[in-house]
């Protein structure tokens, strides 16, 4: 019987997107977050006395600044080393991309396999085979897998592959393949890289996204970490999600419809805070309020949205301290009142209200508005345009949700200072 552990998507040194621009955010927290999550990937490979390490691709993220990123991964890869532990790694696209990485000598543990072609090792002692290939550029169209050897007969059979599979929303569709061309190999396991989403593909035989080791957004939620993997006989008997997160990232959806005045807002918000800061066990949560429904209080929600959302800011202090912090609050609520009926009457009011409700702007026609818009944008801090959560109005989704919430603002105040019922 021996254990090995399966890991992807390390991104070591990567930024959490967007927050250390905020004089408020917890930076001790956030800097290192990557790194400190790899240690405790580290830590617990030699305390399981794993045979092996899996890293299945984007262990860098794209180019480094300095050799800091690359002797902080080798100091590491010497402490498993000096533990009798191996680790294989295939390149994905942000590896590819590192150019730095590519004049990195490693640890004689670590093996870092080809990219011209599928390469295979044997691990005698344990019988084990390992096939992978690297990418060899940051753009991998072509099934690699397709190349895989057949399994090597009376040996545990593990593929190690960065691939999208057959596509999963928000990644881009690199190293395409199919499930049934993975089985067709015979492989007992294969360690998948690339999905930041924890995913059991198939049990039989078994395939595995073991997502990202830390999120770094608020759309890389809830625990993140490896997958411990049991052999026992030649087979699979045991495989578990192990966190390594450092912080988590938490959705708070507050349902505001049944809410009378803003104090009951409050109320539910502070319970939703809560049950965040408990689901980090123990770990800071770095959470975004999104409150919506049809409520009562819409109007003041909206108008005060700035003051309530520095309000909601200081609850989370209070509840958590350095421990919750709000990375963005969003009002998505609905007026109660019966609009409908409002904007059929003749009053000037609400027929401003419904020609606004009825603007339909597409994104594109931001440029015809304003020709300069490409010059503002290109004005901003470039961390706010890059990374996995970028601000760009001019793209259809982010632009569909910024309309809408001009627009409850905007009739907001408007239905306020005109007296509507």
């Amino acid at each position: 019987m021996f254990t090995f552990i399966h890991a992807a998507d390390i991104h070591l040194d990567s930024p959490l997107r967007g927050l250390e621009l905020a004089e408020d955010a917890p930076l001790d927290q956030i800097r290192g977050a990557t790194r400190r999550a790899f240690d405790n990937l580290v830590e617990l490979a030699i305390g399981e006395h794993v045979a092996f390490v899996l890293i299945a691709g984007d262990l860098y993220d794209d180019d480094w600044k300095d050799f800091n990123t690359g002797l902080f991964f080798n100091q590491r890869m010497v402490r498993l080393k000096e533990a009798g532990i191996k680790v294989f790694i295939v390149s994905g696209n942000h590896d590819a991309a590192s150019q730095i990485s590519k004049t990195l000598r490693l640890p004689d543990n670590v093996h870092l396999f080809s990219t011209r072609k599928p390469e295979t090792l044997i691990l005698e002692e344990l019988e084990v085979a390992i096939h992978g290939q690297s990418f060899a550029s940051r753009s991998v169209t072509e099934d690699l897998s397709g190349n895989f050897p057949r399994a090597v007969g009376k040996h545990f059979n593990i593929g190690l592959l960065h691939t999208a599979l057959t596509g999963r929303e928000g990644h881009a569709p690199y190293a395409p393949c199919t499930l049934d061309g993975l089985k067709a190999k015979g492989y007992h396991y294969w360690a998948l890289g690339h999905v930041h989403q924890r995913e059991v593909v198939n049990e039989t035989p078994w395939i595995v996204f073991p997502g990202n080791i830390q999120g770094r957004h608020i759309r890389e939620t809830g625990s993140k970490g490896c997958t411990l993997v049991t052999v026992d006989g030649g087979e699979v008997t045991q495989i578990e999600h192990q966190p390594l997160d450092v912080l988590c990232w938490q959705r708070c959806l507050v349902d505001v419809s049944d809410c009378q005045n803003v104090d009951e807002v409050y109320e539910q918000t502070q319970a939703c805070l809560e049950k965040a800061l408990a689901a980090g066990d123990g770990r800071p949560v770095i959470a975004r309020l999104e409150l919506h429904g049809s409520s009562p209080v819409h109007q003041k929600l909206q108008a005060q949205g700035a003051y309530l959302s520095e309000e909601f800011r200081n609850l989370a202090l209070d509840l958590g301290g350095q421990g919750l912090w709000l990375e963005r609050v969003r009002f998505k609520t609905r007026e109660q009142l019966d609009l409908e009926t409002f904007m059929q009457s003749d009053e000037a009011l609400g027929s401003l209200v419904k020609n606004l409700l009825e603007l339909d702007l597409a994104a594109k026609s931001l440029h015809d508005i304003d020709p300069e818009i490409d010059a503002f944008l290109n004005k901003l801090p470039p961390e706010l345009r890059s990374g996995e959560d970028p601000f760009d109005p001019t793209a259809d989704e982010q632009w569909q949700e910024l309309r809408t919430d001009i627009q409850n603002l905007l009739v907001a105040q408007l239905l306020e200072s005109g007296g509507a019922p």
